[in-house]
């Protein structure tokens, strides 16, 4: 992974600069992993990032929103009771491994001086955050608990003392030389980025092959001179961080992957880097989580009016043979005298064909020549009236197609609160039956808690990324000539321009939202068509989010998420 030993050094410098002698403020826990701790250091309050998760677990300050749940976990609340208020000391890397631990010194509810380390260890899906009493090396709590029957090694519950993950035996990269190197190295075997990472503690592949790449011809000079190297300007903070896009993928690091082709963009701090990294990854991680059921629901009934459509279209073929049943009824009244009952069918005359011909007519022969046309009128009838059922219930099909195609786009652009809503929205509507609440309350007349970004000139944009969100914003909380944006016949979010008259970069910033939070997020010159609230409506009886407009204007532009984030960020 990019978060290496090398990488964590680097983080653990630009932590300590910004946040330690810091006090802590507050503490949240926004999700099941992760925790924030608001820092108040050099004057300014700052929020640090700790996040277990098992694939995106990192540390950072951020400048990201975070959603709080209505009730704190349990860990949070312990964190509360045990750090809040306390004075961030110290914060530092253990050798060269993923962890980070701080050291936090505060009085406790008797008035007693009491030290406390938060350890975060990153280490892929057994990440974890564990809070520990220093004076007795006792644990405290963690976010995640793992028994001795998981880990023979450790036990990582309260009341266990911490023990430090397995060591490793590799050699400290910070404390290596040229010599050192050599040795650890078999030139003969080949292999040598492998090698690296083997016998050197902290050290990713990634490193390991960006060494090889800029070491140019590999030999025993060259390689230990180059890992000397850039370890040493990691040990200075000569680093640059930079996040380098190839092959469709992204993957960051302290200073550009040359080994990699694409383009790469540098950024002036790590968490900042980050930031700009998991923009939308660890949530839509979450979302994907938390929504899988209704994911999979959407999905299943979509397909479900799918089949429906095909079997209602052969039912109409069916029903178009109308005119045939009526002719058959016809030319066999016409021709009784010569039909006998037990007859199994009879070839008459076809007066409807300009040549003259004959026709064979099917009868059956347990009934009278009467009752067989008879038969054939009643067979017309019915599938004369079913055209009209059949074309209703095949546009009815096409619509619940069409909705549920726009819940599926608005799931995959959620962000965790916007799934409640869409569940909440699929309750309304009849579709999934209600959970049972603990405290047997629902939450009504709650207002949508919508997107705002700022454009370019400071004007407000707001987006709504569901039906509820949607119906809001354009039907009660938009002013009549402020400008509504959608992508042009393509289901997406609803966008207002709080303003009347906006400049044309506005318009073009807010079609750009408008773009990424639809359908054709990952298409280019996409068509978003804008006018005043006053000209869309909501027809009476159509479904959430459903309105027609009229007056509009279309401009085609393409979904950037570096414009989505920069508006994002001035509208925190």
């Amino acid at each position: 992974m990019s978060f290496d030993g090398l990488f964590t050094k680097a983080m653990v410098d630009e932590l300590s600069r910004s946040l330690k002698g810091g006090r802590i403020n507050k503490v949240h826990q926004p999700y099941k992993n992760e925790v924030i701790l608001t820092i108040r250091a050099n004057g300014v309050n700052q929020k640090l990032l700790l996040s277990a998760h098992p694939s995106y677990a990192r540390v950072q300050l951020t400048n990201e929103a975070y959603d709080n749940p209505s009730e704190p976990p349990m860990f949070c609340m312990l964190l509360r009771k045990h750090i809040e208020g306390y004075i961030l000391e110290d914060i530092y890397q253990v050798e060269a491994d993923r962890m980070i631990i701080f050291e936090i010194k505060g009085r406790n509810e008797i008035g007693d001086i009491s030290y406390k380390q938060l350890i975060i260890e990153i280490m892929g899906r057994h990440s974890n955050i564990v809070l520990v009493d220093k004076t007795r090396n006792v644990i405290l709590d963690s976010v995640k608990h793992v028994s001795f029957a998981v880990n023979s090694h450790r036990a990582i519950l309260p009341g266990q003392p911490y023990i430090n993950p397995p060591e490793q035996n590799k050699q400290n990269p910070f404390q290596a030389a040229e010599e050192d190197v050599l040795k650890k190295i078999d030139f003969n075997s080949g292999k040598l980025d492998r090698q690296i990472v083997e016998h050197f503690a902290g050290i990713s592949p990634l490193f390991a092959k960006e060494v090889l790449f800029q070491s140019g011809l590999a030999n025993r000079t060259s390689v230990p001179k180059t890992f000397i190297r850039m370890i040493n300007k990691i040990e200075h903070g000569e680093i640059s961080p930079s996040i380098r896009l190839s092959g469709g993928k992204e993957t960051f690091y302290l200073f550009p992957i040359e080994h990699l082709n694409g383009e790469s963009r540098t950024f002036s701090t790590l968490s900042e880097m980050l930031d700009r990294f998991y923009f939308g990854k660890a949530e839509r991680d979450r979302v994907k989580q938390q929504g899988n059921d209704i994911e999979r629901f959407i999905i299943n009934e979509k397909e479900k009016n799918e089949k429906k459509i095909d079997k209602l279209n052969e039912t109409l073929k069916e029903a178009e043979r109308s005119e045939q049943f009526q002719r058959y009824g016809e030319l066999l009244t016409a021709n009784l005298y010569a039909a006998k009952k037990g007859m199994r069918e009879i070839e008459v005359i076809n007066y409807y064909d300009e040549t003259g011909g004959t026709i064979t007519i099917p009868l059956d022969p347990r009934k009278t020549p009467s009752e067989n046309a008879q038969k054939y009128f009643s067979r017309y009838t019915k599938a004369k009236n079913a055209v009209s059922i059949v074309v209703e219930q095949i546009e009815k099909a096409y619509d619940e197609v069409a909705y549920f195609e726009s819940l599926l786009q608005q799931v995959q652009a959620a962000s965790p609160k916007d799934i409640q809503e869409i569940r909440e929205e699929l309750i309304e509507g009849g579709y999934i039956r209600e959970r049972q609440k603990r405290n047997g309350k629902k939450n009504q007349n709650v207002k949508p808690v919508l997107d705002h970004f700022l454009s370019s000139d400071g004007t407000d944009i707001i987006v709504g990324k569901n039906n509820k969100q949607n119906d809001y914003l354009t039907n009660k909380l938009a002013a009549r000539d402020e400008i509504w944006l959608h992508t042009k016949d393509i289901p997406g979010s609803h966008v207002v321009i709080r303003s009347k008259e906006p400049a044309e970069s506005t318009i073009r910033e807010a079609a750009i939202l408008a773009a990424y939070y639809s359908k054709a997020r990952d298409s280019s010159s996409v068509p978003v068509d804008f006018t005043r609230v006053r000209f869309v409506k909501k027809p009476s009886g159509s479904k959430p989010g459903f309105v027609i407009y009229e007056n509009q204007q279309t401009v085609y532009v393409t979904p950037d998420e570096e414009t989505v984030l920069k508006l994002k960020n001035k509208g925190l």
